[in-house]
């Protein structure tokens, strides 16, 4: 029986083929995962699937030659070297250009290896799908069918060693469960969805996702159009975590040099309401994008981004800090088939204390923002302005009322901090890995009818 390839091993092994002048990184990874549907009480389809990969990237005189490849087999990573070097030739030279160095931070220590999903069954697997199936179908008269209902997991590993001695691996794994009832009343169909994702099997809420995605469904039969006008809206975390990851995405070094983010001038200023602080913290061990250390072999670390409403400072890799005069943040994002790129790992809003009824019962006259559409075309990411789709429910006199849908709510990223007037208690860690509460923002356009 042929011995498992240890990835940190053949990490040592390429960095061996280093030469004197050469700044020399190598990046492996593999990784395997499976997908079940379930339809009509039975399984419908079985994906499953493994991947291999290598990069290795080579710095001389501030060129950078990377090249990459989807295979471990020797010959193959003989070529890739090979290539890398090759690409030295065409690249031109940047002074800011290296691999990371080591910076004295300790990595958290965290265990991300809990083995319980290698040791799933195809039978456990298709059980759950077609649970989740057969108990949305149960749990309202006005579900119809069901779209789709899906296990999925997966396992990944990765290797990285570098000539500035950065030798780092880890590996880990996670497992959802995602599904889409339907709803019917008179000729009205509504879909909804709910979904879950743990390192462990016992750790989803199958029961939270039926309800979440019953209730998803038959909330918004009966939806129209709303009228147009300026309100208090509310989004539910999901929603918030995808405005709140795009404002935190114009907040990273890349963007700001490129000169593609609307706060590139105002670190240090006040960007946002007093009550939000945003942060990104890879060290919390409940979040599924938790890590010991980012895409360049640093520590991962808690990185305050906006604090109590002051821009407190941008993210960076090892790249972008040398450009601006700055440490990594340990905020390198990559993998083995890409050069590091500069991004969010856990992005994580520091809670309010009022639960949700409470944020509901405050407003007379507003909109609870269940989902939104075209927010990455909607949003222009030097301007800051934004118009997209958007659905949900009215708030009348402090309680939810009718569903709309087919609406358009606008305003500004910039001018949406300053209005944040409440953030929810309801704090929960998103399949994403992110970290959100509902938040409510006052003076939104909405725009129906």
């Amino acid at each position: 029986m042929t011995k498992k390839l240890e990835l940190p091993d053949l990490a040592q092994e390429l960095l061996a083929a280093a030469r004197e002048n050469e700044q020399f990184e190598v990046c492996v990874s593999r990784s395997h995962s499976t997908t079940v549907k379930a339809y009509l009480g039975q399984v419908e389809s079985i994906r499953s699937g493994a991947s291999h990969a290598v990069g290795v990237r080579i710095v001389v005189d501030g060129r950078q030659g990377f090249a990459t490849a989807g295979s471990l087999d020797p010959h193959v990573l003989k070529e890739v070297v090979d290539e890398a070097r090759e690409n030295l030739e065409f690249a031109e030279r940047d002074p800011h250009q290296g691999i990371a160095h080591p910076d004295g931070i300790v990595p958290p220590g965290l265990d991300l290896t809990d083995n319980s999903v290698l040791q799933l069954t195809e039978e456990k697997r298709a059980a759950v799908a077609i649970e989740l199936e057969q108990r949305c179908l149960s749990a309202d008269t006005r579900i119809s069918g069901v779209r789709s209902s899906a296990w999925s997991d997966g396992w990944g590993e990765f290797a990285l060693a570098s000539t500035s001695g950065i030798a780092v691996h880890s590996e880990g794994g996670s497992c959802s469960v995602g599904v889409q009832p339907l709803a019917m009343e008179s000729n009205e169909t509504q879909i909804g969805y709910a979904g879950d994702a743990s390192r462990r099997p016992d750790g989803l809420d199958l029961d939270r996702v039926v309800s979440e995605a019953v209730e998803s469904a038959t909330g918004m039969l009966g939806a129209t159009k709303p009228l147009s006008e300026k309100v208090t809206v509310i989004f539910e975390p999901s929603v918030a975590s995808a405005f709140l990851g795009t404002v935190a995405g114009a907040l990273t070094g890349d963007r700001v040099i490129k000169g593609r983010s609307p706060f590139a001038e105002r670190l240090g200023e006040q960007i946002a309401a007093p009550k939000l602080t945003l942060v990104d913290d890879p060290t919390n061990i409940e979040s599924l994008g938790a890590d010991n250390h980012d895409g360049e072999g640093l520590a991962a670390r808690r990185n305050v981004i906006i604090d109590s409403g002051t821009l407190s400072q941008f993210l960076h890799n090892s790249y972008t800090g040398r450009r601006v005069g700055a440490n990594s943040t340990g905020s390198a994002i990559r993998g083995p088939r890409s050069t590091p790129s500069v991004g969010l790992h856990a992005l994580s809003l520091l809670p309010g204390v009022k639960s949700r009824e409470e944020l509901f019962g405050s407003i007379d006259n507003g909109v609870f923002i269940r989902g939104v559409n075209g927010l990455h075309s909607g949003v222009n990411p030097v301007s800051g302005d934004f118009s997209v789709g958007a659905y949900g429910q009215r708030i009348r006199n402090g309680v939810l009322g009718e569903p709309f849908r087919e609406a358009t709510i606008a305003s500004t990223l910039q001018k949406m901090l300053f209005d944040v007037i409440e953030i929810g208690g309801d704090f929960e860690f998103l399949p994403n890995g992110t970290g959100m509460a509902s938040i409510a923002i006052a003076d939104v356009a909405l725009s129906g009818i």
